[in-house]
């Protein structure tokens, strides 16, 4: 399954995701820097949610793209069951 965003949508995820990533390299300064535990907490639980964040947008997104696909599938003589639980199995991993 091959996800494809829209413009707006992939700008959102990107976003996000970067803002992440400045999150993440600002806990490993904080941490060299020896800085305060709950600081370090802090900005680790914010990278934390912006992922979570940026991997539920990316589900609802392509959800109805994915959803599409195991139709597609089951149509092609794949197994509707085992598809749908892969659907099942890559949304709870952010759960």
């Amino acid at each position: 399954m091959e996800l494809e965003l829209a413009g707006d949508e992939l700008k959102s995820v990107l976003n996000r995701l970067r803002r992440a990533q400045g999150q993440i390299s600002g806990v490993i300064r904080m941490i060299e820097e020896g800085r305060d535990c709950e600081d370090v907490v802090t900005q680790l639980a914010a990278a934390s949610r912006a992922l979570d964040r940026a991997g539920f947008a990316i589900i609802a997104t392509g959800l109805q793209q994915c959803l599409t696909d195991v139709e597609k599938g089951a149509r092609n003589g794949e197994d509707t069951d085992q598809m749908r639980a892969r659907l099942e199995k890559l949304f709870l991993s952010l759960a």
